[in-house]
């Protein structure tokens, strides 16, 4: 599957059985290691914090919860939120954490100096924040049901240095670390990709053979995978998985 401008060529494949049931081979996993208990709501996201001893939870609780992992101790509680959390995620080398929510905004807690941990707002949204991920180095990219996209430097957060405008609601994004390439899952089942100054690379498939029937709530990079290079959720009950040629998108742009 390679990307354009605008529709992406696919090898044409059956549509699979999204109503079949899972193989009796498939071996399930009944008992946890551990289990983090101290939420009031459903937990909609989890990261792992740097060093991977510490895990970040966010909640329907209005809540995001600290763990040790080792110990299932509740380290901290991340409060101050007026809404629903809707996603956290953790910086990949540092101790910080970015929580977003219904309310509008997303907070930028810093757990860097362990004697002082501060927290900031960031109102950029004029509707539900559905996501907000660290990018590396010095930026954060957050979506929204206000149908933009914005990213952010983390040295001057007082206005987006990009900001992407769509046609429909934006769920959970993903960057692709390596490239700086964007995904965007939208509500009316397109996935868009855009690098981080706003320019758009290519839009993936949607038809009834080809792409998500239902809305897409997520995305993920597989960056060091040798074929699918990135995965696409759905409401449709599929999980997609796309060979997106990147060195082709940025020589088109």
């Amino acid at each position: 599957m390679i990307c354009g401008e605008d529709e992406v060529e696919c090898s044409d494949k059956d549509e699979p059985d999204v109503d079949g049931d899972v193989s009796s081979d498939c071996p399930t996993i009944r008992v946890p290691l551990t289990s983090l208990k101290s939420h009031q709501g459903v937990v909609i996201a989890a990261d792992w914090l740097v060093g991977g001893k510490q895990v970040v939870t966010a909640s329907w609780d209005r809540t995001a919860n600290l763990y040790d992992v080792e110990t299932a101790e509740l380290v901290h509680s991340l409060t101050g939120h007026d809404q629903e959390l809707t996603h956290c995620c953790t910086h990949p080398t540092q101790r910080l954490v970015v929580t977003s929510s219904r309310d509008t905004t997303f907070r930028l807690w810093d757990f860097r100096d362990p004697s002082i941990h501060s927290v900031n707002v960031f109102q950029g949204h004029t509707d539900t924040v559905t996501s907000a991920v660290f990018t590396v180095g010095d930026n954060v990219v957050s979506g929204s049901d206000d149908r933009t996209v914005k990213v952010w430097d983390l040295k001057n957060m007082r206005s987006p240095i990009a900001t992407i405008r769509t046609d429909s609601a934006i769920n959970r994004i993903n960057v692709c670390v390596g490239q700086k390439i964007i995904a965007l899952p939208h509500d009316n089942r397109q996935v868009r990709l855009f690098d981080m100054s706003g320019v758009r690379l290519a839009r993936l498939p949607r038809s009834s053979r080809q792409g998500h029937r239902r809305m897409v709530c997520c995305s993920a990079w597989s960056e060091d995978h040798p074929t699918c290079n990135l995965f696409t959720c759905g409401f449709d009950r599929q999980a997609i998985g796309w060979n997106i040629n990147i060195p082709a998108l940025l020589q088109e742009k």
